[in-house]
């Protein structure tokens, strides 16, 4: 696995460096954040510890580039600063974690395992499947027992919904603003119109039935 530090102390980035090494990661020492974006996309790291406090670019400034540029890396960031409203505005920047100075070197090993067993995860979870209702995420392609649905974009958006948390019910108001967004009118009922469209493509042919309606609560997608 490779991590990008990003660290302008010099005793702490070489300890860092030296550390991971001996743990047999790959690692690239960056002393500030400035020509942080051209390394990621050499390096192309799995995981990234970026300083908080960075000379020439801040690291909370650089988490929110990368992430702009959708760099899917882990981003754990390091700082003196570990007040809740420190730790709150860079996970809101974009970070997977953060952690204070200073540290317990096992303890930013335990962190580094767990973000990879989460970049693990988050690739295997690129399809949702419920009993044989498939639904690749990175494609839009539906199949179920096999055959290949055609659905249109909110037929889609309302598959994605459902099956991403299979047996919870969800309501017509709550599809409503998931799907089509605020701006639509709560009291029309396009919601049931999809849904019925979306049961004739999904259920109809087949003996299982996967999407529900739970009277007077809303509708759910599960194998019973």
């Amino acid at each position: 696995m490779k991590i990008l530090i990003i660290e302008d102390d010099e005793r702490v980035g070489s300890f860092l460096s030296r550390g991971l090494k001996a743990e047999s990661y790959l690692t690239l020492l960056l002393s500030d954040g400035q020509h942080a974006t051209e390394a990621v996309k050499q390096f192309e790291p799995d995981v990234i510890i970026l300083d908080r406090m960075l000379p020439k670019l801040d690291g909370l400034t650089l988490c929110q580039q990368l992430r702009s540029q959708q760099v899917k890396a882990r981003i754990l960031i390091l700082s003196a600063l570990s007040e809740v409203d420190e730790r709150v505005k860079g996970l809101r920047a974009g970070a997977d974690d953060y952690l204070g100075k200073p540290f317990h070197f096992e303890e930013l090993l335990a962190r580094i395992e767990a973000l990879a067993k989460r970049t693990i995860s988050a690739e295997q979870s690129r399809q949702l499947q419920v009993a044989d209702l498939v639904l690749d995420l990175d494609t839009m392609r539906v199949q179920r027992a096999g055959d290949d649905l055609t659905l249109t974009a909110k037929e889609l958006g309302i598959l994605e919904l459902l099956m991403s948390n299979s047996g919870k019910v969800y309501s017509r108001e709550r599809i409503l603003t998931n799907v089509w967004g605020m701006n639509e009118d709560p009291l029309t009922n396009i919601v049931d119109v999809y849904l019925a469209r979306l049961r004739k493509k999904v259920d109809d042919p087949y003996p299982v039935k996967l999407l529900h309606t739970r009277r007077c609560l809303g509708y759910c997608l599960q194998a019973e």
